[in-house]
């Protein structure tokens, strides 16, 4: 259709900037912004009363603006392009957004992951019942092991802590993902239940396996390696039901400062492989067995 004979233009084949944005489908507010800013700015004002007009043949800039602000390139990056694109240059241009947004989607897709996991731990707090210790089918889950704790004359927790975060990155642990501690047998927890052998994170993506099956499971509620007399009540439960440890024992906070602000109220859940199977003579049951 002609420009002089379409009802949105006036006699000059220019648009209000009421006009123009019905036309392109950019609100006002922002066809302002982008002419303070330089990206967009009105074919014509006039002179008396400052007001706005715009040329039909300015909804190709549109395109152009829409288009690339779609695709999360910066406006200052467009506005420097607008006027000396080509070919190449957009080209060039899409290559590297396109490796952007794959970074980005690879960052969205592990906070999704981080955030799936979180709810989980979170939500098995709320179910668990704090003074319960029983055996519960565990599925299979992987983890990313950090390396060996050192722990010397005057061990302190947070001196090892510490020593591992500074290393996680390195060792693309990701200390978003929960941080649990993995003593590698219960006399060695019974021992010292406040100095892990090593720590890991949650990550499903972790290279170490948690093989499904069944697990004694006790919790215990205080700060980081507090569990009162946990320890000794998950021995003396696999004594009087005839069952046997086996394997690492994994500490893993349910409640942390993360959803709880009182840390004595901290939620820890400690599991290990249990089940029935011959012992060596006088050996007790909640040692390791093979």
């Amino acid at each position: 259709m002609p420009i002089e004979r379409d009802p949105l233009f006036n006699g000059k084949g220019l648009m209000t900037i009421k006009e123009f944005a019905a036309f392109s489908g950019v609100e006002q507010t922002t066809l302002r912004y982008w002419d303070d800013i330089g990206l967009i700015s009105p074919a014509e004002r006039n002179p008396d009363n400052n007001y706005r007009y715009y040329s039909p043949l300015q909804q190709s800039t549109v395109n152009f603006v829409n288009l690339l602000s779609s695709l999360n390139v910066p406006l200052k990056t467009i506005g420097e392009m607008k006027d000396q694109r080509s070919p190449d240059s957009i080209l060039k241009l899409l290559e590297r957004q396109e490796i952007l947004l794959d970074m980005e989607m690879h960052r969205l897709r592990e906070s999704h992951t981080i955030i799936h996991r979180l709810r989980g731990v979170i939500q098995a707090g709320l179910e668990a019942d704090p003074d319960d210790i029983s055996v519960q089918r565990l599925e299979t889950a992987n983890y990313i092991l950090g390396p060996r704790n050192e722990w010397g004359e005057e061990p302190s927790f947070f001196e090892t802590f510490l020593r591992f975060c500074k290393e996680a990155p390195h060792l693309r642990i990701n200390l978003n993902y929960s941080i649990g501690g993995l003593h590698e047998s219960m006399e060695g927890f019974m021992r010292a239940p406040g100095q892990p052998d090593y720590y890991f994170s949650i990550d499903p993506t972790g290279y170490e396996e948690r093989p499904g099956g069944n697990y004694l499971v006790g919790y215990a509620r205080g700060y980081y390696g507090e569990f009162g007399g946990l320890p000794q009540r998950m021995a003396a439960y696999a004594e009087e039901h005839n069952l046997v440890l086996s394997g690492p024992v994994r500490v893993i906070y349910l409640h942390d400062e993360i959803c709880m602000q009182q840390q004595d109220q901290y939620l820890a859940r400690v599991i290990v492989a249990a089940g029935r199977g011959k012992r060596k003579a006088g050996q007790p049951k909640w040692e390791v067995v093979g």
